[in-house]
């Protein structure tokens, strides 16, 4: 491994992030806010400084095609310094004093999980807003995946780069080169945020609201400029636009690069794609009749839905917005979305979660061991839909379970030694590592994360920024064969 080399790539990525810092800046000049204008400015000036002077003191680093395991300490190396410089604006502009609570809200909007400190969202400035739902959209379909698209300086490793962020237990190629696979899967990312966009402003919303929405909708992370989030519209026609673009954004994208190419058929005979529309159909339909039987407020099936369907896709596409408090619906409901927050979305969509593949494939999996046990000589091969799942994708999911579940348990561990009862720890950690946001009892859809100590604060910057990494790439980094030659 050549640290040297890899710190330098890591470096022009932080210039690529902070480039988009001079949207906010522009906003804040535009507003007024000369404060957080500065703020942005010398943030930018400051990155660009690091980049320079690295990039400079390493030029003699030699060039190399890059391994899996320098792909593993690139990605976490450079996600780390994302959070870190963008989380400057907001301390030094004084609108998060703490830099803690700072780093906290920047990596958890890079990471698309939609926890916040925030207590007063709307007395925030307009720009720190913007940055705040921009870090999403970067963050949601990759900022190792943008860089591999836009600059082509990363030759064959770019596929081990894009494999080691890629939400999924493997990188769909539908062209040759990794650069083309990212740069279409940017493009296709971008159209569908401008159709949104246009949408949800013919429902009433200003370009502002419309572009930080989308933000959070397609990367599905869930930041609002809205203390009520999405509720605060009070509108049946953004709650069905912001749910269908949720569900859009928890499909796999080279779903639609098929649907492009003229391959429909494909797209419906996808396995896991089959999968996650009726599992979010099933739930939608079975809180729908939940909570007609329960009535407060919920007593038509039209409204019913609006409301179940809404919560069921921000909960499987780990997306985090809110247009009521669950936390008050009837028990079995309640129960689903905690169910949901074990699934997420599909793979190589936008959202967090264990994802449906894995889930399929381990079920299947526990069903041909049963018939195993029943037909010892029988020979069962595990498909998910028309795919035929190797062997080796087996091996890597069943241990991706087992480091997930262990992953939550030891996070709840460590959480709960700052005093939360049993129902917040456990779903703090759940919520944080599945990149989801809100969860039940203290992290409810009314409340934030600011209660929490440092030093849990931190710990869960880890925790979201491993989910997001799908939990190999920087586990991979804490085990000593890493640093063995």
């Amino acid at each position: 491994m050549n640290p040297f080399y890899i710190l330098r790539l890591s470096a022009i990525i932080q210039v690529v992030v902070s480039a988009f810092m001079i949207i906010p800046a522009g906003i804040a000049a535009s507003a007024g806010e000369m404060l957080e204008f500065y703020s942005f400015l010398g943030t930018i000036l400051l990155v660009w400084i690091f980049a320079s002077v690295y990039i400079l003191v390493t030029r003699r680093a030699p060039n190399r095609v890059l391994s899996s395991r320098d792909g593993f300490f690139f990605v976490t190396s450079s996600w780390i310094l994302a959070a870190g410089f963008g989380a400057i604006p907001m301390w030094i502009s004084g609108t998060i004093p703490s830099y803690t609570d700072a780093y906290f809200e920047i990596m958890s909007g890079f990471t698309t999980t939609g926890a916040s400190i925030l207590t007063d969202i709307e007395a925030l400035p307009r720009s720190i807003l913007f940055w705040r739902s921009l870090t999403h959209w970067l963050g949601g379909m990759g900022i190792v995946v943008l860089v591999v698209a836009l600059i082509p300086l990363l030759g064959a490793g770019g596929t081990k780069l894009v494999g080691a962020e890629s939400p999924g237990p493997s990188v769909d190629k539908f062209t040759p080169k990794i650069r083309n696979n990212a740069l279409i899967l940017w493009l296709i990312y971008l159209g569908l945020s401008v159709i949104e966009i246009i949408l949800l402003m013919l429902g009433g919303m200003d370009l502002f609201d419309a572009s930080t929405h989308t933000f959070g909708t397609m990367a599905t992370g869930g930041f609002s400029p809205k203390a009520a989030s999405v509720g605060h519209y009070n509108s049946a026609y953004i709650d069905a636009i912001i749910t269908i673009f949720m569900v859009l954004a928890g499909c796999n994208f080279a779903l639609y690069y098929k649907a492009m190419s003229g391959k429909l058929r494909d797209v419906f005979r996808d396995g896991e794609f089959r999968a996650y529309l009726g599992i979010f159909f099933i739930v939608a339909i079975l809180i729908s009749i939940n909570l007609m039987l329960k009535g407060d407020g919920y007593d038509t099936p039209g409204r019913a839905f609006r409301y179940a369907s809404f919560q069921t896709a921000t909960i499987i596409t780990t997306t985090g917005y809110a247009t009521c408090d669950f936390e008050l619906w009837p028990n079995f409901s309640k129960v689903l979305l905690f169910f949901l927050m074990f699934i997420g979305g599909c793979s190589g969509s936008t959202g967090g979660g264990i994802k449906v593949i894995r889930i399929v494939t381990v079920a299947k999996l526990a069903l041909n061991n049963i018939k195993y046990m029943l037909h010892p000589r029988g020979v069962f091969s595990l498909k998910v839909g028309n795919t035929q799942i190797r062997k080796e994708v087996v091996y890597t999911i069943a241990g991706f379970f087992g480091l997930y579940i262990f992953t939550i348990l030891f996070s709840t561990i460590v959480v709960s030694t700052c005093g939360t009862d049993i129902e917040t720890s456990l779903t703090t950690a759940l919520v944080t590592v599945g990149n989801i946001g809100p969860g039940f009892g203290k992290i409810g859809p009314t409340e934030n994360y600011f209660f929490f100590p440092g030093y849990i604060k931190w710990f869960l910057s880890l925790a979201m920024m491993a989910g997001r990494l799908e939990l190999f790439t920087v586990f991979a980094l804490l085990t000593p064969q890493f640093w063995r030659k």
